[in-house]
């Protein structure tokens, strides 16, 4: 175990109160914080027998303020590397390997309804490309689409456009990212072209939802809620809207800062603190089953529809 023998909280202190200055997207709220982790080491608020209960202690007085929940003194129980964003990304291709790229689940369910899992994260396009469009792919000959976000704790904006993409018939602005370097924005829009055959804009379309859904994942529930394209059922998800960096402070702590936040074009806004809100609220092991019942309603609706239209 780290013992306070081996490290010192007043240098993690520093630097993390240093990269808030920096890099925090809300400049006034991060000289707040610094002042507030400034104050509690003084206090010897920070005194404590290791790395892991240093990082949750401080992680709790840094979501104290503004309840930013992507604001963190991650403890890693492996060695951190110390190159920036190492750590996550290390954890990121553990899971990525062991979850079928991030789609682990394509499954036909009666009546022609398709659902495809992406969890436990959206991870970098560059990785998840192939798998991604192989699972959407598969599905898109489906009559209705159920897209399972109930065990996604975030990832990728990137991967969340092109996941978009397979899911709308034109190209859409789907969220503008505001970044405190540069005081710059950026905006997000789904591919004109991606691999593979694409679901489409047009059939019925349900994303599923938790309290444990985070991050890029919540993004791609927003976005499509937002666009009127799909029905969010489940749970309000966690409120995280902000994207974030991460910097090696310690051996077993990684510093997590956001850097940006999201401005949805429909809404004006974001889900941060708030969460995503579903059109159908209810538990998240009950939402699979509701979805799929609301699809088959749908789509008997539509069977309906068109064979009045053909004897018109």
């Amino acid at each position: 175990m780290t013992t306070l023998t081996q490290f010192r909280p007043a240098p993690v202190i520093d630097e993390t109160a240093r990269l808030l200055i920096e890099h925090y997207v809300f400049p006034e709220t991060a000289e707040q914080l610094a002042g507030l982790l400034r104050r509690r080491l003084a206090e010897g608020a920070y005194d404590v027998d290791g790395a892991e209960e240093l990082g949750r202690l401080v992680t709790a007085d840094l979501q104290s303020v503004n309840g930013d929940r992507h604001l963190r003194l991650k403890y890693h129980a492996d060695r951190v590397p110390p190159e920036q964003g190492a750590a996550t990304l290390a954890s990121m291709r553990r899971d990525f390997d062991t979850s079928l790229g991030g789609a682990p689940r394509v499954e036909l369910l009666d009546g022609g309804v398709a659902v495809v899992e992406l969890a436990p994260m959206l991870f970098p396009l560059e990785w998840a490309a192939e798998p991604l469009s192989a699972a959407l792919t598969l599905a898109s000959r489906a009559q209705a689409l159920i897209v399972d976000l109930r065990a996604n704790r975030g990832g990728d904006p990137d991967t969340v456009a092109f996941v978009c993409s397979y899911l709308l018939d034109e190209r859409t602005h789907l969220n503008t990212m505001y970044w405190r370097g540069g005081e710059r924005s950026e905006q997000s829009w789904s591919l004109p072209h991606v691999p593979g055959a694409c679901f489409g804009g047009s059939k019925p379309l349900y994303v599923l939802s938790s309290d444990s859904t985070f991050s890029a994942a919540e993004e791609l529930a927003y976005d499509l809620q937002q666009l009127g394209r799909a029905v969010v059922v489940g749970e309000r998800t966690r409120g995280g809207a902000h994207p974030c960096q991460g910097w090696t402070v310690h051996p077993r702590l990684e510093a997590t800062v956001p850097v940006g936040r999201a401005i949805n074009p429909v809404s004006g806004t974001n889900w941060e603190g708030a969460g995503v809100q579903p059109d159908i609220l209810c538990a998240a092991a009950d939402s699979l089953d509701r979805a799929h019942a609301l699809a088959l309603a749908r789509l008997t609706e539509i069977a309906g529809s068109q064979s009045n239209a053909s004897m018109a």
